[in-house]
């Protein structure tokens, strides 16, 4: 599962973490066709491997993603105006955002540097979200003339709040890394040299428990951000059988709090 070093995403693993390095650091890692694709057929392909129970996305050099290739890297297409392309409401970078955003694994976003525009739509569409003193936001659309897109309308505010959110879209002002953390863009906060190993030690913290269960979790977390608590509470009764779905994983739940010893979860 390990691609040359000049492809435009290096996917590696490391026990049951996949690493997806956006792999294009000469462009500060700018969403091309190329790494665009390259990140949608990852995406796919870790949704069906069982053996990946959760998911780490950082980038190469010093940048986490710039956004948008806006050397002409990344039309996917559309400059051909098809019918289907001007009859597609939500554009490839919003098909990105649900291919990430619907994978029900956990995925943890290693910002190692700058995340602007898209970049940063990536990293809020991800569950959780490692950076340092070196990790830089910007939302950059009205600089473009632009307003919000890849989900950023939709995340920031669940992540920040609203009136943050405001001012992150309207100023369009740099977040370094401490206010980042202050605001709630990150989740921990590490020395400079420990982004993607802290992120994938939170993965591996998080590959202790039982995969059905984690996943069954993300679920039930996303689907309650959409509905009211008479719903949500009905969600965690179907939750709650779900997450029991792997046989052994759930008798030795039990056998590990009986025996008083640590469990050993295999997903089945």
């Amino acid at each position: 599962m390990v691609e040359s070093s000049a492809a435009p995403l290096i996917v590696d693993r490391q026990g049951r973490v996949a690493i997806l390095t956006l792999n294009r650091p000469e462009k500060l890692n700018a969403i091309s066709d190329a790494l665009h694709e390259a990140l949608m057929a990852a995406i796919a392909e870790v949704r069906e491997d069982d053996g990946v129970w959760a998911v780490v996305i950082t980038g190469a050099g010093r940048a986490f993603s710039a956004g948008v290739d806006l050397t002409g890297g990344a039309s996917s297409g559309e400059d051909q105006k098809t019918h289907t392309a001007l009859l597609d409401d939500i554009k490839w970078f919003g098909r990105q955002t649900l291919a990430l955003a619907n994978l029900d694994k956990p995925t943890i976003a290693a910002l190692n540097g700058i995340a602007v525009g898209l970049g940063m739509s990536i990293s809020l569409a991800c569950d959780l979200r490692v950076g340092g003193a070196a990790t830089r936001f910007r939302t950059m659309m009205v600089e473009r003339s632009l307003g919000p897109d890849s989900g950023m309308s939709w995340f920031l505010p669940r992540v920040v709040g609203y009136p943050r959110a405001a001012d992150l879209l309207m100023t369009s002002r740099e977040v370094d890394g401490d206010e980042a953390y202050r605001l709630g863009l990150l989740d921990r906060f590490v020395g400079p040299d420990d982004i993607v190993a802290a992120a994938v030690d939170l993965a591996d913290q998080i590959t202790r428990w039982p995969p059905t269960a984690v996943r069954t979790s993300k679920r039930m977390l996303q689907r309650s951000l959409m509905t009211d608590l008479p719903t949500a509470l009905a969600n965690e009764v179907v939750g709650l059988q779900r997450a029991q779905s792997a046989p052994n994983d759930a008798r030795e739940a039990l056998a590990s709090f009986v025996e008083r010893r640590p469990p050993n979860f295999t997903g089945t």
